[in-house]
Parts: structure tokens; sequence; C-alpha cells
């Protein structure tokens, strides 16, 4: 891992853009220098999956040419980037970490990959996660084995974006393409020491149908969003700038401006630092005064709540009404998460158990009043700052051991998940380091507000720093990426 002063992947997506616009490096020089990288540290964190490096020459030389004959070559020129197993890059199965998807080769790019690409950005390779998404926080697939936490392999990378995280982290892509339900890009952000987005509903179109014609119920429309991850928040502008849009393939992306009316001065910020009271961390506590001293500095007013808007109703909801969505393929999709990773969903079904019809009908009503409730908050208080996850990084599999581990898990999520089920943005920001892992809060703004968030942590940012690229600490070596 020596001349990591001058190689090219410890530069920011927008250095590295520049760089190629400017001609002062080839797209191919750029590429080449990420997948040194990724050979370097890949083998102890097994974050990359299925590496595209012959693909991402071949797009790089393309986009070389086209630079040399006067074309624009885009804002990202030559940016690599990782796109979670969920997510298709055509020509690269998209397996979602499942043996019997191995060789599910994707037709085409997803909208948000198509989208980057566009812009000139290349990818490099798909990303790990949790079988499916759906055995867990900790990122662990059955085709592809764990992803290990850079900064200490004995804690878990967050998921289900973890690979995303641990690849951003460790510079072997400045930017990845993850999604979000209750936390999959946040959490792998926070754990990781990067930063993450996750948009508001609708702001970015997507296509989720990856196993079939048929799309996925009303809950995966509303909750899932494609986000990135990257290790500056300026890094985070720009992609959320370019994935912003319309695609006829998702009616339900729709054409708001990427920047709201500037808001009087000073912006008003609730810091919530125990949503629900539920309990929280010494270090998460600590993360957050840190980030509300910050924000202070720069000119917010920040005023500290007890609480945010319906909290356990909103969790209770959102639990019933994935879980009813999720009890008619159960069967199959139990087959499918492998020995062992059915314990998870099982254990937030038998908590959260699926409604009946009369019940579900109650729950949808339910959802629109949280959401009306959050809108009111959000009025009064632009900006939201409480935690990412209530406790520091936890041990792999926590959610899976035990009732016990399930319940830490699911209250450490708990801002993320509301969140994610009123459908506003919000932004993980890093905040230092305690005890040697790092530390992040998040930003939650009005719907369509991005804006607003990512100027809010970029002023958290200037003052307490960025942690990433890093090497990973010693550990156990994890099994390396194939070809692809």
């Amino acid at each position: 891992m020596s001349g990591r002063d001058d190689a090219l992947w410890t530069m920011t997506a927008g250095e590295q853009a520049r760089a190629v616009r400017d001609g002062e490096v080839t797209a191919v020089e750029l590429i080449d220098s990420h997948l040194e990288r990724i050979a370097a540290v890949n083998p102890h964190v097994n974050a990359v999956t299925q590496l595209m490096a012959d693909r991402a020459r071949e797009a790089a030389a393309d986009l070389d040419r086209r630079r040399a004959a006067g074309e624009d070559p885009g804002p990202l020129a030559g940016v690599p980037f990782t796109v979670k197993e969920t997510t298709p890059v055509e020509g690269v199965p998209t397996t979602l970490g499942v043996p019997r998807f191995r060789g599910l080769v994707a037709p085409a790019d997803a909208p948000p990959v198509a989208r980057l690409r566009a812009a000139g950005a290349v990818p490099i390779g798909h990303s790990n996660m949790p079988t499916l998404v759906l055995a867990g926080m900790h990122t662990r697939s059955e085709l592809f084995g764990d992803t290990v936490n850079p900064w200490d392999p004995a804690r878990t990378p967050g998921g289900s974006s973890g690979g995303d995280g641990a690849a951003v982290a460790t510079g072997m892509a400045p930017l990845g393409l993850g999604n979000d339900s209750g936390g999959s890009v946040r959490v792998p952000a926070a754990f990781c020491g990067v930063a993450g987005l996750k948009p508001t509903t609708g702001r970015f179109p997507a296509d989720h149908r990856v196993l079939g014609p048929e799309d996925p119920g009303p809950a995966a429309q509303a909750l899932v969003t494609d986000g990135p991850l990257a290790r500056t928040v300026d890094d985070l502008r720009r992609a959320f700038e370019v994935l912003a849009g319309t695609d006829p393939r998702d009616p339900r992306a729709v054409p708001v401006p990427l920047h709201g009316d500037p808001l009087p001065a000073p912006v008003r910020v609730a810091l919530v630092a125990d949503p629900g009271g539920h309990g929280v961390h010494p270090s998460v506590r600590a993360a957050l005064t840190r980030a509300a001293d910050a924000l202070a500095d720069a000119g917010y007013e920040v005023r500290e709540l007890p609480d945010v808007p319906r909290l356990d109703e909103a969790m209770e909801a959102y639990g019933r009404i994935t879980a009813t969505e999720f009890a008619p393929t159960w069967p199959a999709v139990r087959q499918l998460l492998g020995e062992g990773g059915d314990r998870y969903l099982r254990m937030a079904m038998e908590k959260h158990p699926p409604a009946d019809a009369a019940e579900l009908t109650r729950l949808m009503g339910v959802w629109l009043n949280v959401r009306r409730s959050w809108a009111e908050f959000l009025d009064a208080y632009p900006l939201l700052l409480g935690p990412v996850f209530t406790e520091p990084p936890v041990e792999p599999g926590l959610e899976s051991r035990d009732a016990d581990g399930h319940t830490r898990v699911e209250l450490g999520l708990r801002l993320c998940r509301v969140t994610s089920f009123v459908g506003v943005p919000a932004v993980a920001v890093p905040t230092g380091t305690d005890g040697g892992l790092p530390t992040g809060v998040q930003l939650v703004g009005r719907a369509f507000r991005e804006d607003l968030c990512l100027t809010a942590a970029r002023a958290i940012e200037d003052r307490l720093g960025v942690l990433a690229p890093v090497d990973p600490r010693p550990g156990t070596p994890a099994a390396g990426p194939s070809a692809a």
C-alpha cells in the first residue's frame, strides 16, 4: 500500500474529474490506479464482489478518445464508482448475493447507473450486501461472504450497502451507488467513516424490476431509494446533481429543482439526540454535540428538542406494512436466504406480524398521517440533527443472533427507519472518531430540500474534517472478487 500520497485514487471525485477534463491524466490511468488499489485492499475487506476491470478500461479508453475529439467528457469524467449487487449494470449478473442468481445477466443499466455513466463516471465493480438485502444489517451474502469494516474487523461495516461503504472508505472508488429503505446507505456511511445521501422519495429515478417484469409492492415502491456514498460532502453533492431527474422507466420521479428558495437566516435546526426515548450511547451523544457546535459556529440556530413526531407509532406501522408485503412470498424467499439467513426477517415478522385487509387499510392511513405530522415538524424546523445509529458500530450479525440483539439493532436504526417511512431526505456525515471507530450523524430535511441537508453537512465537515480514505486495519483476510 505504498505510494499513497501521490496516487490518483486518493483524490476526491471532483479532483479526479477535473484532472481528466483538463487532460492532466487520462481516464484509463485513473481507472488503473483504482484497480491497483482494489488489488491491494479488497482481499482484506471483501467489498467488491464482481470486478469489471476490462469493461472499466474499455469505457475509460472510449472516454479518452471522445475527449481528444473535442467532446465534453461530462461532470464526472472518468470517475469510477461501485454498484450494489441489487442494481443492474448492463452485461453483468445482478446476483443480489444469491447463488441461484449468479447467471442473471442484466440486459441494461438501471436508471441511476445510466445517469452516472452519462455524466462520464465508470462502473468499476459490483459491491457486497446482505443476501437479498433481507438477511440483516451486516453485509454478508450467501454468494460472496462477509465484508469487513476497514476500521475494525470485529465490527460490522453496516448494511445493506456495506460493500459500497467499505469500498469508498478504503479508496477503491470515490463514489458508491447503494440504496436505502431504512438506513442502508446511512448506516454503512456512519460505520465506515464516509458520507451518504438518502434522497427524497421520487427525487431519483429507479427501476427495481430485477427478477422479472413485475414491480414490487407498494411498500417497496415507496420506501426504497437509490443513494450515493462518497468521502466528501462536495462529492456527494456532485452525485446528487447527476442522479436527480426524471426517466420514462420511473413514473414516480418528479422534475423538482435541485435547489429550493433560500431560507431566512439563521436556519433553525432541531437537535433530537434520543428519538423515542429508547436510549443513546454516550459516544453518539458526544458526536451530536460536536455536530451541533459546528452548526452553531456556522451560523445555524440549533435548538434541542425532546423528540420527533410519532416515532413508535411509525416504527410499528413500518414493520407491519412491510411484513404484510413479504408474507405471500416468504416460503420462497426463506429458501433463497440460505441457512440462518432467514433469522433476521423471521424475527421481524414475529415482532410485527402481517396485517389483514382491514388492518392494512388502517395502517396506510397511519402512514399518511405520520407524514403529515413530520411535514408540520419540518415546517417549524427545516433541518433535524439526529443519530444515524444510536450505538457505535456493533459486532457482525448482532441483529440475527437472538431476540435481544434484533431489538437492539431495530432500535438503533429507528431514526433511519422512520425517515425512510416519511420519505424525506437525509445526509449522513462523519464527526470524527471515538475509540478508534468513526462517528457520524444525520441531517434530515424537508421533502426535496436535499440542498439544505448537504449545505449543513458541509458545514460540519468543514469544522470536523474528513476521515477517509483509510487503510484496512489488519484482520482476517476475506475472499477476493470474481472477474466480470
